[in-house]
């Protein structure tokens, strides 16, 4: 099984206290100017993925869809979760440099990692 970099680095990012998640708390974090980066699920709804998409795009907030809810909940020790936010630059900086890379590496082969 291969690790997942980034969902370990939200685990680790939970450990430091630097995440928030589900719907209103993530929301918070965005319009307070808390949030450094955002994650949705993949399997979160076209709505959800849409208001986040733009509320990240009105307060400047990089936002990703990653994942599935069950795997983002499991990785920050929670039940499902469709979206989360984090709130440290540097994690997020590590964070969207690890999404960066699996990105890259579907392209290369093909969709596939």
């Amino acid at each position: 099984m291969k690790i997942d970099k980034v969902l370990s680095l939200l685990s680790l990012a939970t450990k430091a206290g630097k995440i928030v998640s589900g719907e209103f708390s993530t929301e918070k974090a965005i319009k307070t100017n808390k949030a450094a980066l955002v994650i949705v699920a993949d399997d979160a709804s076209d709505r959800t993925k849409e208001m986040f998409k733009n509320m990240c795009d009105f307060y400047e907030v990089n936002m990703y869809c990653y994942a599935d809810k069950e795997s983002l909940g499991h990785s920050i020790g929670k039940q499902d979760r469709a979206s989360l936010a984090v709130t440290d630059e540097g994690l997020a900086k590590s964070i969207e440099k690890q999404i960066n890379i699996m990105l890259h590496s579907e392209d290369k082969n093909g969709g596939n990692i």
